[in-house]
């Protein structure tokens, strides 16, 4: 049974730092690429970054980039999110998505399997 598990969110006043943790079982990470998406209060679901199965390379939202980091740890078969300067407009479910090979996609739907988020509430 595969198993995607958040952890890390919780309360943050603004320009503070989280780090998000994407903890997998029943599945090797090393043939996935992973995101990590946020859907905030009346907001779509949308993509912040996304980390390659093949060669780790990276990409950011435009509204994340200089701010956060994603990196995955196979060893440990856990994908982090390093989030600093955080803004109030970023207060979210965040939720990490696996989709098995190479790419990455910024439709939802290609993703195989979903965590069930983990809540990040930016406010002072």
């Amino acid at each position: 049974q595969v198993q995607l598990v958040e952890s890390g969110g919780g309360l943050v006043q603004p320009g503070g730092s989280l780090r998000l943790s994407c903890a997998a079982s029943g599945l090797t990470l090393d043939y996935y690429t992973i995101g990590w998406f946020r859907q905030g209060p009346g907001k779509e679901r949308e993509g912040v970054s996304y980390i390659s199965s093949r060669d780790g390379s990276t990409y950011y939202a435009d509204s994340v980039k200089g701010r956060f980091t994603i990196s995955r740890d196979n060893a440990k078969n856990t994908v982090y999110l390093h989030m600093n300067i955080l803004k109030p407009e970023e207060t979210a479910v965040y939720f990490c998505a696996v989709v098995y090979g190479t790419s990455w996609y910024a439709d939802l739907y290609e993703y195989d399997y979903w965590g069930q988020g983990t809540q990040v509430t930016v406010s002072s």
